[in-house]
C-alpha cells in the first residue's frame, strides 16, 4: 500500500487555516510579504548602482501591481547583461 506523504509546510498551512482566525492569517501573510519586499528593496540599493536599483524598484512595484513577475525578471536579466 502506498501512503501519500505531505511536507511539513503543507501540514502547518492546514493547521493554521483550520485553527486560526482568517483576519489574523491575512495580517500575518501581509506582514511577511511586506517585510520581504522591504528587504529586497534594501538589497537592490546595496548591490546595484543608483540608476539600476531605481529601475529594478520600479519594475518590482509594477510587477506586484500587475501580477506579472516577468517584468521584474527582464530588468534583472538586463542588469546582469550590462555587468
Amino acid at each position: 500500500m502506498h501512503k501519500k506523504t505531505r511536507s511539513i509546510l503543507d501540514e502547518l498551512a492546514d493547521i493554521s487555516t483550520t485553527r486560526g482566525d482568517i483576519m489574523q492569517i491575512t495580517e500575518n501573510r501581509a506582514v511577511h510579504v511586506i517585510q520581504s519586499a522591504v528587504n529586497l528593496l534594501q538589497y537592490l540599493k546595496e548591490n546595484f548602482d543608483q540608476d539600476t536599483a531605481a529601475d529594478l524598484e520600479k519594475r518590482l512595484l509594477n510587477s506586484i501591481r500587475t501580477g506579472d513577475s516577468s517584468k521584474f525578471v527582464r530588468g534583472v536579466r538586463r542588469a546582469k547583461n550590462e555587468n
